[in-house]
């Protein structure tokens, strides 16, 4: 995989199809995003572990509007990708997306339902997990048990703003969990369950399974689970999955910083 992954990003900067590439470099032992230009040396790329690559994207796009940019996605990548230009914060005009799907020990590892993107260049589309262990235990208890699983849950939360911090469709300016009318300031941990109901009611539309909030926690809060049981009720309601369409806006409007795309911007 690795091997087709260097020659598509060698021949799309040898056309002159990208600028630069977007992908994971192992540095000196540290793996991190790096943008591969022409003639760079490819024997450093790595393609696990998994990486955010949407904030990254709105960072050069940001310093440089017009460089073609080709990046390596994996499914929740290419999620992210979408669910961020729709609501205006990237634009997916000059962006090649390098599609890998993600082998099945990998999604296993993340629990994902869909590890794969809209298009794979790179893997093979294999079923994504329905449902890991700890969602089956939460979804299998009944109102009570539910209320009580997640009380102790949540009475673990030191409001770090790691969940927060290591989303990439947390996309607000203004942070309301920072405003004391909702979270009050010095509180540990804060109020049940405003502070994460408050974050999940943002991402209701928003989460594409990238499991990034739940590494982030160093308190082992099941914040995938939380989402993923979210995200199959409001699917239920409006037959809508976040990242999975550019053309189809969500039903709901959960920021303020949320604006119309810009014609032939994505």
């Amino acid at each position: 995989m690795i091997d087709k992954v260097r020659q598509i990003i060698s021949d799309l900067l040898d056309r002159g199809e990208a600028d630069a590439v977007l992908a994971l470099a192992n540095e000196h032992g540290n793996v991190q995003p790096y943008l591969y230009k022409k003639g760079d040396s490819l024997d450093n790329l790595v393609l696990w572990p998994k990486y955010s690559m949407g904030p990254i994207v709105q960072s050069i796009q940001n310093a440089d509007p017009a460089l073609k940019l080709a990046v390596v996605v994996r499914g929740c990548d290419d999620r992210a990708l979408v669910e961020l230009a729709k609501r205006n914060q990237i634009s997916l005009f000059n962006v090649r997306i390098i599609g890998l799907a993600c082998t099945e020990a990998e999604a296993k590892e993340c629990a994902c339902a869909h590890p794969y993107p809209r298009s794979i260049d790179v893997g093979d589309k294999i079923d994504g997990i329905v449902s890991s262990d700890e969602l089956a235990e939460v979804s299998g208890k009944d109102y009570g048990g539910r209320l009580q699983f997640w009380k102790d849950a949540f009475a673990r939360c030191i409001k770090c703003y790691g969940c927060r911090n290591g989303c990439p469709l947390c996309i607000c300016e203004d942070c309301v969990l920072e405003d004391d009318a909702w979270v009050k300031a010095g509180e540990i941990p804060p109020p049940f369950p405003i502070f994460h109901l408050i974050r999940a009611y943002h991402l209701s539309d928003k989460c594409v399974e990238c499991g990034e909030c739940q590494s982030s926690c160093p308190m082992d809060i099941p914040l995938t689970s939380l989402y993923a049981m979210i995200r199959e009720e409001f699917s239920g309601l409006f037959d809508y999955m976040p990242g999975a369409d550019e053309d189809r806006k969500s039903p709901l409007v959960t920021s303020l910083e949320e604006e119309p795309i810009r014609e032939g911007t994505a």
